[in-house]
C-alpha cells in the first residue's frame, strides 16, 4: 500500500506541474492532489450510490475528506470543512449524474485548489450480471451438428435452465475462429428466429479474433482490435439480429492500449470488466489502467474514465477458477463491503464445460448453479451492463 501511495504522489506532481496548483483532467485526478492538497475521499472517478451517503430530498450526501497541510480554511464547493488533524472534512449534496468536487486551501502558501470528479448512480439497485468468456465451441457444436434448435447443444440448453430457473441472464463473448475447422461465417443463420425469440436473456459479444495468441489486443494497435471488432459484430448480426448484439464488456486478456480506450467508445463500448490483481509484482487484466485505479479498483465495483466514457467493473468470481465450496464464501464477504456490495459482476469461461476440453470441470454447472443462486437469494436482480448505467437506470 505505501508503494501505491508513493507512486500516486510523485505521478500525480508531475502531472499537476505547470498547471498553476490546478490540476485538472484525465489519470492525473485519479487521486486529486496539488501541492499538498488532496480529495482523499471520494476518489477521481467513483462511482457512488446510496450505500456512501444518506438520501436527501432529490440528492445524495456525502462526506469529502481533504488533506491540507498548512491550511487555515478549507471549502469543498463553497462549504466550510471541519478540521480533523491534517484532514478536513465536509458534507456536499450530489444532485446531477456527474458532479466536480472543488477543494480551496488558504494558508502560508496562498490560495490552493484542487479537483475531482464523481458520479451518482442515483437509480441504484443491488444487481448482477454474468459473463462467460472465451466462446467458440458451441457455435461449431451448432454449425457442425446442424440441430433442430439452438437448445439442443448441452452448453446453451444449461444456461436456459438457469435462466428459467433463477430468471439469469448472460452475455457470451464469442471468437471468429476456433481454429482451422470453424469459422463465424459457417454459422447458419436459420436460427435467426430463436435467438431473437431468447434475446431478451441472451446476448452475444465480440471478445477476440480468436483464442490464440494470448493477450492479442495487449500491445497491438487500436486499428486491429477494431477490424476484429467489426468482423465479429457484422457476423453476430448476420445470424443472429441486432436484438441478439451486445457491445462487448469484456475483451481479451483485458488488456488494450489506452488509446484504444476512445475508439472502442465509439463504438457503443460503455463498461469494460477485469480482474484489476496485482500478478508478480504488477497490475494486470486492468485494461493497462496506472496503479493508482488499479489499485482502487481492487477493492470497489467500479470506477468511470472521463476520458473515454468508460465505466470499468471489477469481477466479483471467476467460477471455473472457483471450487464448488468457495462460491459462496468469496461472495458472502462482497455484499457487506459497501464498495462492492451493489454490483456483482459473476464470470466463467466456456472451454470448462466441454468433456473434451483438457481442463473440463464437470461441476462446472453447479459453479454457476451455486453463483446465481446465491446472487439471487440476496435480492440482486439480472441485468446487461451495455443497457442504462451499469445495468441500472440511466
Amino acid at each position: 500500500m505505501n508503494e501505491i501511495r508513493t507512486r500516486r504522489r510523485d505521478f500525480l506532481r508531475t502531472a499537476a506541474a505547470g498547471t498553476a496548483g490546478i490540476v485538472l483532467g484525465g489519470p492525473a485526478l485519479a487521486a486529486a492532489e496539488s501541492n499538498g492538497l488532496v480529495i482523499e475521499e471520494p476518489f477521481h472517478g467513483a462511482v457512488l450510490n446510496r450505500r456512501h451517503g444518506t438520501e436527501v430530498d432529490g440528492g445524495l450526501k456525502i462526506p469529502v475528506t481533504v488533506k491540507a497541510s498548512a491550511a487555515r480554511r478549507v471549502l469543498v464547493n463553497g462549504q466550510a470543512a471541519v478540521r480533523q488533524g491534517q484532514r478536513h472534512v465536509a458534507q456536499i449534496v450530489l444532485r446531477q449524474s456527474e458532479t466536480d468536487i472543488v477543494a480551496v486551501a488558504d494558508g502560508n502558501a496562498g490560495r490552493r485548489q484542487v479537483r475531482a470528479r464523481v458520479v451518482w448512480d442515483r437509480h441504484s439497485r443491488p444487481r448482477y450480471r454474468f459473463s462467460s468468456d472465451d466462446n467458440s465451441f458451441f457455435l461449431r457444436d451448432v454449425a457442425q451438428q446442424g440441430y433442430r434448435s439452438l437448445f439442443d447443444c448441452g452448453y446453451l440448453d444449461m444456461l436456459r435452465k438457469l435462466h428459467a430457473k433463477y430468471g439469469a441472464k448472460f452475455v457470451l463473448n464469442i471468437y471468429y475462429t476456433t481454429g482451422d475447422d470453424f469459422q463465424l461465417p459457417q454459422f447458419p443463420d436459420r436460427y435467426k428466429p430463436e435467438w431473437k425469440d431468447n434475446a431478451d436473456w441472451l446476448k452475444l459479444a465480440f471478445h477476440a479474433h480468436a483464442d490464440q495468441p494470448a493477450r492479442p489486443y495487449q500491445d497491438a494497435p487500436p486499428e486491429k482490435l477494431l477490424a476484429d471488432f467489426d468482423q465479429v459484430a457484422e457476423q453476430i448480426v448476420r445470424f443472429a439480429g441486432e436484438q441478439t448484439y451486445s457491445p462487448p464488456t469484456v475483451i481479451h486478456w483485458g488488456m488494450v492500449r489506452p488509446s484504444a480506450l476512445k475508439p472502442l467508445s465509439g463504438r457503443g463500448v460503455r463498461v469494460l470488466s477485469g480482474y484489476f490483481r496485482r500478478w508478480n509484482d504488477a497490475w494486470d487484466v486492468n485494461y493497462r489502467l496506472d496503479d493508482v485505479r488499479s489499485e482502487y479498483l481492487s477493492r470497489h465495483d467500479a470506477l468511470k474514465d472521463f476520458d473515454s466514457g468508460i465505466v470499468f467493473s471489477r469481477v466479483d468470481i471467476v467460477c471455473n477458477s472457483t471450487p464448488l465450496e468457495q462460491v459462496v464464501p468469496t461472495l458472502q464477504p462482497l455484499a457487506k463491503d459497501p464498495n462492492q456490495a451493489e454490483v456483482m459482476d459473476l464470470f466463467t469461461h466456456e472451454q470448462y464445460f466441454w468433456p473434451f476440453y483438457t481442463n473440463y470441470l464437470p461441476d462446472h454447472p453447479q459453479r454457476l448453479d451455486a453463483a446465481i443462486r446465491w446472487v439471487t437469494e440476496h435480492g440482486y436482480q439480472p441485468v446487461f451492463f451495455h443497457e442504462g448505467f451499469l445495468g441500472g437506470p440511466a
